[in-house]
């Protein structure tokens, strides 16, 4: 999609009720067009905030740039410190996240997050220390445990590390516990100097009573449920036929009547 038609989509999904957009991927930094794409979305009236999930490699540079256009905050993933198991992982440089991580602070960014998947045997002895990182940086540790969704059985079986034991450390330590009633009833642990959340797997009756997102994919198709790639609705092929903003409201109706939980029960 062009800027222009991501700008335009964004018009019409603000004016139906939609107030709050999160750029994901894939990795969307690698767009050369990302500037023009945030400068654009931002410019739309009624839009309340626009965040990111970004791998954090090409953070560093463009972090000023991002939030002087208008990108509110940031949420960057960061399954370990360990320069050697983070390449194993990635194929890159911690160092790059890091640089990226310090950017997006200095640049104003409130909140960042780090995102930490933890992997059995893998990353899952450096929460302790990715919590200490977390209160240096002053960001937002989220504790992600693995879902088994797009990833084979035995992958699942191999690397899956509950979050029990780290959320039993975290209750003993938090000076206070917030839940976030509309993101799963996710519990967010303040402790001395560093708040940590943790985001338990999605895949629920719970969550998905309550999910309410619509996903726009990067071919242009509406995608009401993450979980679930039989149910898109194409906006992009009749935005360019030349359908009226009318006529691509109406698309975004009819991918919301899709909606369906993936988890009945």
């Amino acid at each position: 999609m062009t800027t222009d038609e991501i700008a335009r989509i964004t018009r019409i999904a603000v004016s139906l009720g939609i107030s709050r957009i999160k750029l994901t991927g894939g990795e969307p930094l690698v767009r050369r067009d990302v500037l023009d794409i945030v400068r654009k979305i931002t410019t739309v009236s009624d839009l309340t905030d626009l965040s990111m999930t970004t791998n954090g490699t090409l953070l560093e540079p463009l972090a000023d740039d991002l939030y002087r256009n208008g990108l509110k905050r940031v949420n960057i993933s960061l399954p370990t410190l360990d320069g050697h198991v983070f390449h194993k992982l990635t194929g890159g440089s911690v160092q790059d996240v890091v640089k990226g991580v310090s950017a997006a602070v200095e640049a104003g960014f409130s909140p960042v997050k780090l995102n930490m998947l933890l992997l059995k045997d893998i990353n899952d002895s450096a929460v302790l220390e990715m919590i200490e990182f977390s209160k240096e940086t002053e960001t937002i540790l989220q504790l992600i445990e693995l879902e088994p969704v797009n990833v084979s059985g035995s992958f699942y079986l191999a690397n899956h590390a509950p979050l029990d034991a780290y959320e039993l450390y975290l209750k003993k330590k938090a000076l206070k516990v917030d839940t976030r009633r509309f993101m799963q009833n996710r519990r967010v642990y303040r402790l001395p100097d560093v708040t940590v959340e943790v985001v338990r797997p999605t895949e629920n009756t719970e969550f998905c009573l309550h999910c309410s997102r619509l996903r726009l994919t990067s071919e242009g198709k509406l995608k009401p449920c993450l979980m679930r790639n039989d149910n898109l609705t194409d906006i992009l092929t009749p935005l360019r036929n030349g359908a009226n903003d009318r006529e691509l409201a109406q698309l975004f109706k009819q991918a919301n009547l899709k909606r369906e939980p993936f988890n009945k029960n």
